[in-house]
């Protein structure tokens, strides 16, 4: 595409995006004097879009009232931006609208795929197909990964190609490293990579926020059978090296107790009744830095339980077992 024609879409999309829009502004974003955007719009003008041009001190151009947009240009940050949307709102089931059997985000990122060019189209179907949700993404977005490198590392998942990272730790410290990448998760509003590090033997999570370089290396790998890229990420930040190390038995199931103990904080296993049709109990594993939050969730899951350690445990839940019994006795004045 020639570069003057070119500009003439870029203008076109500016004018797309709503309000009244400066000749200077113009001017400045395409990069030509204000001259040449004036002929950009005569050149609209020939292609009978009503652009409008308003006088006054704030003037502009801006495109006429009712005008029937034609099929949305994106860039690539754009459309991606987009179908992982769409994705995200059919896991909260916002977009579970049907349509002839489909929902209606389905719909639409089939139309927006056919529409996309088949380089672009093939990378972000890269991304969908290494992609878990682990819990409803309501989560205010903490760290936006570069689109590039979220790019490159989903196309290495697809084809099981090992990637070399260059990461920077939570502590600042720089490191190179060799990694087997299994899948992408999005928890609580980052994206996270695991994979397995080759030179130690052993699995890794990383941040993608954190990865300041990735490139693919030639070969390929066999990832393990069955391999589950978010429960191994939740198992991780379960089992993460904290202070305590905190053991319970709940007389409750895995699903209601991750009501308060989400799968990230804890791991929950379930222990054998004692006698057939008695209540079942599960053992509970976390690691935190802090007690003094516990009694109150374990209040809150309103069943029998036992702390197994830490004896610290036992004495704050007693406390705060003393503290509501005062507080049922009292009487206002």
């Amino acid at each position: 595409m020639a570069r003057p024609t070119a500009r003439v879409l870029a203008l076109l999309e500016l004018l797309q995006s709503g309000g009244v829009r400066t000749v200077a502004e113009l001017a400045d974003r395409l990069g030509v004097d204000e001259r040449t955007v004036r002929r950009y719009v005569d050149h609209l003008l020939d292609l009978d879009v009503p652009v409008e041009s308003v006088r006054g001190r704030y003037g502009g151009y801006r495109l006429g009232a009712g005008y029937r947009l034609p099929p949305l240009m994106l860039s690539d940050d754009e459309a991606l931006a987009v179908l992982l949307g769409l994705v995200a709102g059919r896991h909260t089931g916002l977009t579970a609208v049907a349509d002839a059997g489909h929902t209606a985000g389905e719909t639409a990122a089939a139309k927006i795929r056919r529409v996309l060019p088949e380089r672009l189209r093939h990378r972000l179907d890269a991304v969908l197909d290494a992609l878990t949700l682990t819990a409803a993404p309501g989560s205010r977005a903490t760290a936006v990964p570069d689109s590039q490198v979220l790019l490159t590392v989903a196309d290495a998942v697809r084809g099981h190609r090992p990637l070399a990272v260059r990461y920077t730790a939570a502590d600042g410290r720089r490191s190179e490293r060799t990694l087997h990448p299994y899948g992408l998760v999005a928890h609580e509003g980052r994206w996270y990579l695991t994979g397995a590090d080759p030179a130690v033997g052993e699995d890794r999570t990383l941040r993608l926020d954190r990865i300041v370089g990735v490139r693919t290396l030639p070969g390929a790998f066999e990832p393990p059978a069955a391999v589950d890229p978010a429960e191994r990420l939740l198992r991780g930040l379960a089992t993460a090296p904290y202070r305590y190390r905190v053991v319970l038995r709940v007389r409750l199931t895995a699903e209601r107790i991750h009501l308060r103990l989400p799968a990230s904080v804890a791991v929950v296993q379930a222990l054998p009744a004692a006698e057939p049709g008695a209540a079942r109990w599960s053992r509970v594993e976390l690691r935190v830095d802090r007690l003094d939050w516990l009694p109150a969730v374990l209040a809150s899951l309103d069943a029998p339980f036992a702390v197994e350690e830490p004896a610290e445990l036992r004495t704050l839940v007693a406390a705060f077992a003393e503290r509501l019994a005062e507080s049922a006795a009292r009487v206002p004045d």
